[in-house]
């Protein structure tokens, strides 16, 4: 008799996804429906995708999910959790949203100590606007909106939000993976199960950043852009536990 060792996930409905080919948030949304699983906790999570390329998160997700406004996601996971204690609330966030537009709310949403969970796509780029210079853009990286690559002395370096999240007070676990290759999909999976085991535990503020290739904006090939990640992009941000001081209450 067959046994079957691979299936679709428990919180991940039967739709095709929109996303282009060799970009990273197929990947990260089947991580993450396994985590709810594997954990037991999809019944109660609410997820909060703002704008950006999982805008239309709602159509994978067998969750409860409610939209929020540009960059606004820690401001409505704030509104959802203090609500609603008893739920686990994650948001799903672009650099182009989280980084940017986003700034104020999460920096005072992680300085609180609010009990969410964020899950950060870092693709360097404004991937579902036309691949404009996002605050992660690499220096030297071209875009439409530097065409010549992104210049530090005129557009400023890239912002590393994960490092200024970690040294406000209410931030707890902070850690950076990627998912261009099997050994960091498996430290992603990891990393995004403790961060929601963080929330369960009631200790604070916690964020998964997700170096994604974006194939498309990046006008690279499938198979070079998860080269790119790392050995161009891991240069600037590297893949490493930023915070935890989880300490033993959390089993690893």
């Amino acid at each position: 008799m067959e046994k079957k060792v691979f299936q679709r996930p428990k919180y991940l409905k039967d739709a095709v996804f929109h996303y282009c080919p060799g970009c990273g948030h197929s990947i990260i949304h089947r991580l993450l429906a396994e985590v709810l699983e594997e954990l037991d906790i999809g019944d109660k999570a609410i997820g909060v995708p703002p704008a950006g390329c999982a805008v239309l998160a709602y159509n994978y997700f067998d969750v409860d999910m409610g939209e929020a406004a540009h960059g606004r996601g820690a401001a409505v996971a704030t509104g959802i959790k203090r609500i609603l204690p008893d739920r686990i609330v994650f948001t799903y966030q672009g650099d182009g949203d989280i980084a940017a537009i986003g700034t104020a709310e999460t920096i005072h949403a992680a300085n609180r100590g609010e009990n969410v969970t964020v899950i950060f796509v870092n693709n360097g780029t404004y991937g579902m606007t036309g691949g404009q210079m996002a605050p992660t853009t690499l220096p030297g990286q071209n875009s439409t909106t530097t065409p010549g690559g992104r210049d530090p002395d005129r557009d400023g370096p890239p912002i590393d939000l994960s490092q200024m999240l970690a040294i406000t007070k209410g931030s707890t676990y902070i850690e950076r993976t990627a998912v261009n290759s099997y050994k960091n999909i498996k430290r992603t999976k990891k990393a995004l199960t403790k961060a929601f085991k963080t929330q369960m535990a009631g200790l604070g503020f916690s964020l998964v950043e997700i170096l994604s290739p974006c194939p498309t904006n990046w006008k690279m090939s499938s198979v070079d852009a998860a080269k790119w990640v790392d050995e161009t992009m891991t240069k600037i941000f590297p893949l490493k536990v930023i915070k935890d001081e989880t300490g033993k209450r959390i089993d690893n």
